[in-house]
């Protein structure tokens, strides 16, 4: 007996998650530019379905990362939330972060690049970033996840970590950490910061698609 199948259509005459391939079938045939993919796990399709098909061209769907049971251990992530995310071309290297919301990708913010920086920096100063932008919006109940043991210990902390040498050509991202720092000194907050389970739920929606 085959496995049942959830049908992902990112474009075509009705965007949606089927369980049967032949309304799945009938949202593509024929239209120009579908996008959809198969997959064998219902809350992997409902988390891809809020990503964009780029995501997901290419790769093999069909084979699970984890378990149903393990799996079952994670949950659901909270899609009412926001995810920020940090890339870095070289270790160190110019380095970019950014904060989307979780349930439709769309981006919040984004900096950079700052010379000479580190993936765990910018993992930093995306979750200050984004602490600081919702106690403004008075949005203290609202989560962020990230995929970043490290950062997140340092915001626990309140102190970025690095062993990085800063000199003249990293000086603006010292500063940004400085100014991080001490606004985690000065103030208090409330947002659950959460762990983004990558092997449960694929990429945290505010990658940046580079690995």
């Amino acid at each position: 007996m085959s496995k049942k199948k959830f049908y992902v259509v990112w474009n075509g005459r009705k965007k949606g998650i089927y369980t049967s391939w032949n309304v799945c079938k009938k949202q593509i045939d024929g239209f120009e530019g579908a996008q959809y993919k198969s997959f064998i796990d219902l809350a992997e399709a409902e988390i891809a379905f809020c990503k964009n098909y780029g995501d997901y061209k290419g790769k093999n769907t069909k084979k699970p990362t984890l378990s149903s049971a393990e799996k079952a251990r994670f949950g659901k992530p909270n899609l009412e939330s926001i995810s920020v995310d940090a890339a870095c071309a070289g270790n160190p290297g110019k380095m970019e972060y950014r904060g989307v919301l979780t349930h439709n990708k769309q981006e919040i913010f984004k900096k950079g690049p700052y010379e000479k920086g580190t993936n765990n920096i910018g993992e930093f100063l995306a979750l200050v970033h984004g602490i600081a932008l919702l106690k403004n919006k008075k949005q203290e109940d609202i989560p962020i996840y990230s995929d970043s043991r490290t950062a997140m210990s340092w915001v626990k902390q309140k102190r970025c970590k690095t062993n990085i040498t800063f000199d003249a050509s990293n000086k603006e991202l010292l500063a940004l950490i400085k100014r991080a720092e001490n606004w985690l000194k000065e103030n208090t907050f409330k947002n659950p910061i959460l762990k983004w389970e990558t092997k449960a739920w694929g990429e945290i929606p505010a990658d940046f698609g580079r690995k």
